[in-house]
């Protein structure tokens, strides 16, 4: 057996990065970005007002409270760029800076003294010391033409959507989704959820689960059924995915020591080499990783639904990063909340809850229910906990690892700074 952080390192070095596709922006969000983009103009593009108010020119030196200055006019949003005029122009919060001037002044830092017959103003009274450049927004003060505006690997979120619209783009190269296939194996397994279930007979919870946090890790689920304890069906099955064009087929089940754990002799018929067989690890130790013809990676998960989830987390969605083009994750190292006992020899993967203490501090908290078949506890859970092999005793404050449920969610804490 090897550990898990072994078995991760051999996942991402059978893992090859996928071809990129151009696609138009509306299409490509939720996506990755196979190339950076470099932002093809200024943001903001020009000089503009961050103030309803006046611009004015103040050369470098500041204007005194109670200066009366001439208004010549006004910018709203939208107005071309124009030269300045007199001392002052009335200005609307976006408005383009008329060429010449340097600063704003806030409307209720003046005083209107004059208005014209159309009742604009035409000469203010400055109520508080203009300082050069106050409430202004520079051009490319947000982000300058040519510079690298996201990075490949990037994830088209609303956020890095929003800085595309605002710089123009139209088109990005993403990546090509990888194409999984996904198998629940069982006997006892019942698909249909308005089947009554016979004698010793349970729903397939594993299959829908696997398939709804695929999707959100960024893959494109193909092929999905729930199969029996049969190697031949199984065989024809992953042979059906293959001529499919998948990237990776996952399994559940039948990988243990049992009559019925068909899954290295399919394997064998397969041609497939596998990589490792069983970690050091609980929950979940008959993980299996292999090579299929071809080069498709094939995931063998075990049954038991808490097992398989946690494959799925830390096997299967490190494949996804580097088929996808992304960095390898950066756990998050937060203190425990409490003491906790574990018995050395297994790394520990459990589930945990961040928490807000009173201090304002935030804690990882273990969840009652860590058993392999547990599904209720993943109600609560909102981080993977994971506690090195070597591991017995922690007291309450000891630094530990903690993955979000999705791949997708490892960067809301930020990385770790040295």
């Amino acid at each position: 057996m090897i550990g898990f952080e072994e078995a991760i390192s051999r996942v991402r070095a059978a893992a090859r990065a996928l071809p990129s596709q151009r696609m138009e922006l509306a299409a490509a969000r939720g996506r990755v970005l196979a190339d950076g983009v470099i932002a093809p103009m200024s943001l903001p593009p020009f000089d503009n007002s961050a103030m309803d108010g006046f611009a004015l020119r103040t050369n470098g030196n500041a204007i005194a409270a109670g200066s009366t200055l001439a208004v010549d006019g006004e910018q709203a949003a939208g107005d071309e760029a124009r030269a300045a005029r007199g001392e002052a122009c009335e200005i609307m919060t976006g408005a383009r800076l008329p060429d010449g001037f340097d600063s704003v002044v806030p409307v209720e830092d003046a005083t209107v003294l004059e208005r014209d017959t159309a009742q604009r103003p035409v000469r203010i009274r400055i109520e508080r010391e203009v300082i050069p450049g106050q409430h202004l927004r520079r051009a490319g003060e947000d982000l300058p033409a040519g510079t690298l505006a996201l990075r490949a690997g990037t994830v088209l979120d609303p956020f890095a959507c929003m800085l595309l619209d605002a710089l123009g783009v139209v088109e990005v190269a993403v990546r090509r989704r990888p194409r999984v296939a996904v198998f629940a194996t069982g006997r006892e397994l019942v698909a249909d959820p308005q089947r009554a279930l016979a004698s010793g007979e349970i729903r397939d919870s594993n299959g829908p689960y696997l398939e709804a946090r695929l999707i959100e890790a960024g893959a494109e689920v193909v092929r999905r059924a729930t199969l029996p304890d049969d190697a031949q069906t199984f065989v024809a099955a992953v042979r059906d995915a293959l001529a499919a064009g998948v990237d990776a087929v996952i399994s559940t089940g039948a990988v243990s020591m049992g009559r019925y754990d068909f899954v290295p002799e399919a394997l064998a018929t397969l041609g497939a080499d596998t990589v490792f067989h069983k970690l050091r690890m609980r929950p979940g130790k008959p993980q299996l990783f292999a090579m299929l013809p071809g080069g498709v990676l094939f995931f063998g998960l075990p049954g038991n639904p808490i097992s398989s989830a946690v494959g799925q987390r830390l096997l299967v969605e490190a494949a996804l990063r580097r088929m996808l083009g992304m960095a390898d994750e950066t756990r998050w190292r937060l203190p425990l909340a409490a003491e906790l006992r574990k018995k050395p020899g297994n790394a520990s993967i459990q589930k945990a809850a961040l928490r807000m203490h009173g201090d304002g501090s935030v804690r990882v908290q273990p969840l009652r229910g860590q058993e392999s078949f547990r599904i209720a506890p993943l109600r609560g859970t909102n981080v993977w906990m994971l506690l090195p092999e070597d591991a017995e005793q922690l007291v309450a404050g000891t630094l530990v690892e903690v993955l979000p449920p999705s791949h997708m969610q490892s960067t809301l804490l930020g990385s770790h700074e040295a």
